[in-house]
């Protein structure tokens, strides 16, 4: 279709499909998130991502998303995954609170935390300078992969705009005080908060907990550091990008460890001669039986990983 983007012509073909199917029958069923928040300290509550990749059939809900209560609104951290999912957690926020959303931190650019933020007021949304860089650079990207992925889930989805810097230091919102501190290492950017009057902290995707992290854009050498600087700020509860909520630290020794397994994977299969594919076909360490998808991400890091590899340690052949 002339001057159609891939995003409007899928929305195009689901919008027919939802159509009556027969003159005067059935319609398509409407998609609907079930966001079940669950209390993890006073006036805070945490939606938890299911540990699975992103599907057609979960719509891509696969990340943690907090709402806390405050006295000037709910503050958000993240937004999920698609333009609907952002209108659930607007609705869900405001039962909870009795009052509007006002602040809406994304901590970065994947599509599973942030392309619910197009529900909201711009002036509401706050990103750091290089998040909010990198949705206009590669924001149509993203969105037209997970239309393809998750189909009809993302009608209405856009780029979002944020319209508020999250910068370091420390923001108030009511009698809650944020601190704010850019990391990166998963992204180029990945904002960490630590919420004072809780002792609540939010690594974002810098810490998954009981499922395998995902490598797409990660600086594994920025992101061990980045560990580091987290397992150093004294926390009551550590609310992962994805898994359980903690009390401790583990989430932060497992996520290290598995980037050190996958690592160590990698190079000693370049070391050994293998190909990507007999790469990915190499068994993971008894220890990650437990950790969710964990065969699936390892191949993903496989494919993200080895190309880098190459182009840094093999010798380039010239023209005689």
């Amino acid at each position: 279709m002339p001057g159609t983007s891939r995003r409007e012509a899928l929305a195009l073909g689901f919008a027919a499909a939802a159509m009556p199917m027969l003159a005067g029958g059935a319609r398509a069923a409407v998609l609907k998130y079930t966001l079940n928040p669950v209390a993890i300290a006073p006036g805070v509550w945490t939606i938890y991502g299911l540990p699975e990749p992103i599907t057609s059939k979960n719509g891509g809900a696969i990340a943690n998303i907090t709402i806390f209560d405050t006295s000037e609104g709910a503050v958000l951290i993240d937004a999920g995954p698609s333009h609907r999912y952002g209108e659930a957690l607007k609705a869900k926020a405001t039962e909870l609170t009795g009052k509007p959303v006002v602040r809406v931190y994304l901590t970065h650019y994947h599509t599973d935390h942030v392309l619910g933020a197009t529900a909201f007021e711009s002036g509401t949304v706050s990103a750091g300078k290089t998040l909010t860089a990198d949705l206009k650079k590669v924001g149509n990207d993203l969105t037209n992969a997970m239309y393809r992925v998750a189909g009809d889930w993302m009608r209405g989805t856009d780029i979002p705009t944020p319209g508020r810097e999250a910068a370091e230091g420390v923001e108030t919102v009511g009698e809650r005080r944020f601190r704010l501190l850019p990391l990166a290492g998963h992204t180029s950017e990945d904002l960490c908060l630590y919420e004072e009057s809780t002792g609540l902290l939010f690594p974002g995707d810098l810490v998954f907990l009981d499922r395998a992290a995902t490598t797409p854009d990660a600086r594994i050498d920025t992101w061990r550091t980045s560990l580091k600087t987290l397992g150093g700020i004294d926390h009551k509860l550590l609310v992962p990008g994805h898994g359980p909520v903690e009390a401790g630290t583990r989430g932060i020794a497992q996520t290290g460890r598995w980037l050190d397994t996958v690592e160590a994977q990698i190079n000693d299969g370049f070391e050994r001669g293998l190909d990507i594919t007999e790469l990915m076909a190499v068994p993971l360490p008894s220890w990650t039986d437990g950790i969710a998808v964990a065969k699936y991400e390892y191949a993903r890091s496989v494919m993200h990983l080895m190309p880098g590899l190459e182009v840094a340690r093999l010798p380039r052949l010239t023209r005689v």
